[in-house]
């Protein structure tokens, strides 16, 4: 019988998950049954207020999160043993997600991972326009970490309709999540990531198998958005007329001006919340329209974008959910909803 509806539950109500979770309720396909996490912080004790059932991901943690005041509605492996749950989308810490797949696999549930986790917990890293199909009917599916998602939405778009020869990807990245900037972080310094490629080249092709791809990152002492810079030599001679045509028709990737006082990723934090977004959040990548340039002989593209690193792969968990369980076949289908019922747009101003 063809599925045309999933049973979801959060596994890990931090940055992420407490996104997906509200984006899996604006999914008319998918049922939120509830929550899991080990602490009963004030994030937790909203989703509470808020009516959705929470559950211990550890039975270990269920009475200090009573103690705490919270009603816990039992834990995780209870929930999973009843047959509940149809995908778990765990967003728990790096390296831990790794460790919950021998309880998924126990009780024979699918699973969505997070980039904090390696390729290899899955065996299949997921950007819904670059591989839906390779996801479908599987178990477990990896969603790969923002910087990877994005790279893979714009220079994966070039390389599709142009054909990428190699790219070269330079990845200024915030210093810490905004909710964690009180307690770690950089400060009036720029460090970069000595190990070159940096990780998110190699973590691109695990998802676009042929690209060719090295990528440079350092970390600033800001905690607003990565930004993007992007060398790309190209196939055949192009103009910037044929990559704005490509950016253009690329879902979830969008256009912002610096002539219109869009100047750097403050404009852009700014942006997202007059967008009237959950938590401001922009689901889509921001190309610097006037950073598309090409070379005197058409063959290398130059371009700029911010990667929204709480928010951008919202999208794709929900994708990767109708993937393993195929509720769409069709990646288009599938992208196609999730957008309609998260507002995600080509034009933003």
């Amino acid at each position: 019988m063809v599925k045309t509806s999933v049973s979801v539950v959060v596994n890990g109500y931090g940055v992420i998950g407490k996104r997906v979770a509200d984006a899996v309720l604006r999914q008319p396909d998918m049922r939120l049954v509830g929550v899991a996490d080990v602490v009963a912080d004030w994030r937790i004790k909203l989703a509470a207020s808020k009516g959705l059932p929470v559950y211990a991901s550890t039975a270990d943690r269920v009475s200090e999160m009573a103690k705490k005041g919270l009603k816990v509605s039992g834990t995780l492996e209870e929930l999973l043993r009843n047959g509940a749950v149809d995908v778990v989308v765990d967003c728990t810490p790096a390296k831990v997600g790794a460790r919950n797949r021998e309880l998924y696999e126990k009780y024979g549930v699918k699973a969505v991972f997070q980039g904090g986790e390696k390729h290899e917990v899955a065996g299949v890293s997921f950007v819904a326009q670059r591989n839906y199909s390779e996801a479908l009917g599987r178990q477990f599916v990896r969603v790969v970490s923002c910087n990877t998602t994005a790279i893979c939405r714009v220079i994966g778009g070039i390389h599709e309709k142009i054909g990428v020869k190699k790219a070269r990807v330079v990845v200024f990245r915030r210093a810490v999540d905004v909710w964690e900037s009180s307690r770690t972080g950089i400060m009036n310094t720029v460090v970069p990531e000595l190990q070159v490629p940096s990780h998110h080249g190699p973590d691109a092709q695990t998802v676009i198998k042929d690209l060719d791809i090295v990528t440079m990152a350092a970390k600033g002492s800001h905690n607003l958005y990565h930004l993007h810079m992007a060398m790309v030599e190209v196939r055949s001679k192009v103009t910037v007329e044929d990559v704005l045509k490509v950016v253009e028709e690329e879902p979830r990737v969008i256009f912002v001006s610096g002539e219109d006082g869009v100047d750097g990723l403050n404009a852009i934090f700014e942006l997202s919340r007059d967008l009237g977004r959950p938590r401001g959040d922009l689901y889509e990548i921001p190309v610097w329209k006037d950073s598309v340039s090409v070379s005197q002989d058409g063959l290398e593209v130059y371009l700029i974008w911010a990667t929204p690193n709480e928010s951008n792969v919202v999208p794709e968990n929900v994708d990767a959910i109708r993937a393993i369980t195929e509720l769409e076949k069709e990646a288009r289908a599938s992208i196609s909803k999730t957008d309609e019922y998260l507002g995600i747009v080509k034009r933003v101003y």
